[in-house]
C-alpha cells in the first residue's frame, strides 16, 4: 500500500476510542439503562495469536493475528477477517464494535466481531497465503464456530481465502461445516449475490436518496475512492442507471474525467491483469486508464476526496476524511462504503457544511446482510436464487434506511450517523433489558419471584 491510500490517518490516536465517541453521542439521545453502555464499551472477548508459517524458501515467519468478539447479545459474532500490514488490536476492536451496531441497525440476528492478521498479503506466494490462512484458523478454532462467531472476507481477503478457512475448520472438527464462514466460493457453499452485496446495499441506499430528493441520475456526479470489490460494484450499478461516475481511485492513485468514466471497460481492464494466480488483482486504475476512449486526468486519493461532485463514496479504508481535510469536501452526500472512512471530528465539520453522510453501519451493511443469508442457507441446506437474494437484500436495506433517515429527518438526531447508532442502540438496549438490568433486579421483592 502506498502512503496516498491513508489520507491524514496519522493524526489520530485510538480508533476504538473514536468509535466509542459515536456510541456516547447516540446514548445521549436514547433511553437505555446505563448497564447497556457499560457492557458495550468493552468487547466480550479478545484473542491474539501467533501464526507460524513455513515460507517457500524453507524459513519460518511468525505473523500476529487477532479475533475480537465485541458483543453476542443478538446472536453469534459476525465480522470479516482482514490481511493488512497496519492491522492492530485497536483497529480490530473498533471494527468489531461497528459490526455490533451494523447488525443491530439492519435487524439481523448477529452480534459484532472482527479479525485480522498483520501482513502484507501481496508479498506472499499463493502457497504461503494458504498456509497463513489455514494456520490462523488452527489458532482460532476454539473461539469461532457456526453458533459462536462466524468470520467473513474483509480487506485483502476473498472467497478463496474463506474457502481455505472453512475447509481447515471442517478438518479440525471432522465434519463439513460450511456455516462457519461466509463469503465462500459458490462451489463450497457460498451464496449467490454475496460478491456484489456490499456495493449493491450501498446502491439501494442511493436509490432511496434519489427517490427522496428527486435526483435525475444523468445530472449526478459521483466519485469513488477505493476501486476494489465494493467500489466496483456500486460504481457499475450507478453507471448502468445513468449516473456520471467522474472519478475512481485505488491504492496507487486515481483518474478523473468530467463527462463520466466508462466504468464497465475500466473494471474489465483493471481485473484482466492479475498476480498471485488470481488471488489478488495486481492492476491499478491508473495503469488501466489507457483503455478509456477519452483522455483522463490522473489524480491522487487526496484530490479525489475534494472533487466538486454530488456524491462521494469512500470505499477504501478508515480515516480517509478527518478534521484535517473535511472542510475541503465539496460533495453534497458522502456514502460510506468503507468501514470508518470519516472520523468523529470530521463528522462535526461535515455537519456544519450541510454534507449528508450515509453512515457505514447502514451504507455498507449489504455485505453482512447477505452473509446472514449465506449462513441461513448453509444451515438449512437450501440455496436461494439470485433474484431472491437481491430482493431480500433490497427489502432489508430499504426498511433500515427508511427508519434511520426518518429519525434524522424528524430532527431526533443531528445527523444520519447518530440516527443509525440510536436505532441500533434501542434494539440492543431492549435485548439487554429482556435479560434483566438493575431496573429489574432492584425492583423485585427479594423472594426470588419474577
Amino acid at each position: 500500500m502506498t502512503a496516498d491510500t491513508s489520507v491524514a490517518s496519522d493524526v489520530h490516536g485510538s480508533l476504538y476510542s473514536d468509535a466509542l465517541t459515536r456510541l456516547e453521542r447516540a446514548a445521549a439521545l436514547v433511553d437505555v439503562h446505563s448497564e447497556v453502555l457499560t457492557r458495550l464499551r468493552e468487547p466480550v472477548s479478545i484473542t491474539q495469536v501467533s501464526i507460524p508459517v513455513r515460507m517457500d524458501d524453507g524459513g519460518l515467519r511468525l505473523f500476529t493475528g487477532y479475533r475480537v468478539r465485541h458483543d453476542d447479545t443478538l446472536g453469534p459474532g459476525k465480522g470479516g477477517i482482514r490481511y493488512h500490514p497496519d492491522v492492530s488490536l485497536d483497529e480490530v476492536k473498533a471494527l468489531a464494535l461497528w459490526m455490533t451496531f451494523k447488525c443491530a441497525a439492519v435487524g439481523i440476528p448477529f452480534g459484532g466481531a472482527k479479525g485480522g492478521v498483520t501482513v502484507d498479503p501481496k508479498t506472499l506466494s499463493p502457497l504461503e497465503l494458504e498456509r497463513l490462512s489455514r494456520g490462523f484458523v488452527q489458532r482460532l478454532a476454539d473461539v469461532i464456530g457456526p453458533e459462536t462467531d462466524v468470520p467473513a472476507p474483509d480487506v485483502y481477503t476473498n472467497a478463496r481465502v474463506m474457502g481455505w478457512m472453512m475447509d481447515e475448520y471442517s478438518r479440525i472438527v471432522r465434519h463439513r461445516t460450511p456455516d462457519v464462514i461466509t463469503g465462500k466460493p459458490l462451489s463450497l457453499g457460498g451464496s449467490l449475490g454475496r460478491d456484489e452485496a456490499t456495493g449493491r446495499g450501498a446502491y439501494y441506499c442511493l436509490k432511496q436518496l434519489e427517490r427522496l430528493r428527486g435526483w435525475e441520475p444523468s445530472s449526478i456526479r459521483v466519485a469513488v475512492q477505493g476501486f476494489g470489490n465494493a467500489g466496483q460494484h456500486v460504481a457499475q450499478l450507478l453507471h448502468a442507471d445513468g449516473y456520471k461516475v467522474v472519478a475512481v481511485s485505488d491504492s496507487k492513485g486515481g483518474i478523473f474525467f468530467p463527462d463520466g468514466l466508462e466504468i464497465p471497460a475500466l473494471i474489465e481492464a483493471k481485473n484482466a491483469r492479475r498476480g498471485l494466480h488470481d488471488v489478488y488483482c495486481d492492476c491499478s486504475v491508473c495503469e488501466c486508464a489507457d483503455c478509456m476512449k477519452h483522455q483522463t486526468t490522473p489524480i491522487t486519493n487526496a484530490e479525489l476526496l475534494q472533487l466538486e461532485v454530488d456524491v462521494l463514496i469512500p470505499a477504501a479504508i478508515e480515516n480517509q476524511i478527518t478534521e484535517v481535510n473535511a472542510d475541503g469536501v465539496r460533495a453534497n452526500v458522502v456514502v460510506e462504503v468503507a468501514n470508518g472512512p470519516v472520523s468523529s471530528q470530521a463528522d462535526e465539520v461535515l455537519m456544519e457544511n450541510d454534507v449528508l453522510v450515509v453512515p457505514d453501519i447502514l451504507a455498507n451493511a449489504g455485505g453482512v446482510v447477505v452473509s446472514y443469508f449465506e449462513w441461513a442457507q448453509n444451515r438449512a441446506g437450501y440455496r436461494w436464487t439470485l433474484s431472491e437474494v437481491r430482493e431480500r437484500l433490497r427489502q432489508t436495506m430499504d426498511s433500515a434506511f427508511a427508519s434511520i433517515y426518518g429519525r434524522w429527518e424528524r430532527g431526533a438526531t443531528p445527523d444520519m450517523r447518530t440516527a443509525a447508532y440510536a436505532h441500533a442502540l434501542e434494539r440492543l438496549g431492549q435485548a439487554f433489558e429482556d435479560q434483566g438490568t438493575a431496573r429489574f433486579f432492584s425492583a423485585h421483592d427479594g423472594t426470588g419471584a419474577v
